[in-house]
């Protein structure tokens, strides 16, 4: 279920979280007008927001584990680093992790193995559903292009390169819109607690097990 399906507001207008039902690498959308939405709505869009950023979390990985992989193989290529050459040496550290010698197919299934988001949950109560592994892998091996990751030695430095500046510019989109969904998660979870704090939700539910 994607954030779509949240109720609609006292305008009749839908609520949405940023992250959108287009997938992981869609466009943005405008932030929700999270005071005009009742309490129930804001415990969904809460909810669907994280799980949206549960699924980018884990695409962004899958394309930091490329990244790497294939700023490896360049490094480990003899002669002029094509990284420094393309002028993409500073930009290609984005993933944070330095070339790690040795060979690529025996680092595949660390880099690539499936890993649980380490951001912060403030929100109680919310129970994720497991990440579009299909979907985001997909993604992520679409933008290799023709690039192998079984045999990169075939493919000449250029195809490298133009696969790493494909991953690099999808990254920089996946993390600003998972940034967008974090800041709507604790904006719901800021409005939900006024709420309780200033009378407008009633503690008594609270106390009964509702979620807050």
């Amino acid at each position: 279920m994607d954030a779509s399906s949240v109720a609609r507001d006292r305008s009749g207008q839908a609520a949405q979280a940023p992250g959108g039902p287009r997938g992981p690498g869609a466009g943005a959308e405008e932030d929700p007008d999270l005071e005009r939405l009742g309490l129930d709505q804001l415990r969904v869009l809460r909810r669907e927001t994280l799980e949206q950023e549960a699924d980018l979390s884990y695409l962004r990985r899958l394309l930091h584990g490329r990244m790497d992989i294939l700023r490896a193989e360049l490094d480990r290529r003899p002669g002029p680093d094509p990284l420094r050459t393309a002028g993409a040496a500073g930009a290609a550290g984005a993933s944070g992790a330095d070339p790690v010698p040795g060979d690529l197919l025996d680092r595949l299934p660390a880099i690539l193995t499936d890993a649980p988001s380490t951001v912060r949950r403030s929100a109680r109560h919310v129970t994720l559903g497991p990440p579009r592994t299909l979907e985001s892998r997909l993604e992520a091996d679409t933008l290799m292009g023709d690039v192998q990751l079984a045999d990169l030695a075939a493919h000449p430095a250029e195809e490298l390169l133009a696969a790493l500046e494909r991953l690099r510019a999808h990254e920089r989109e996946v993390s600003g819109r998972r940034q967008r969904l974090l800041r709507t998660a604790d904006g719901c979870n800021a409005e939900i607690t006024r709420r309780y704090r200033d009378g407008e939700a009633r503690v008594d539910d609270l106390l009964a097990g509702g979620p807050l």
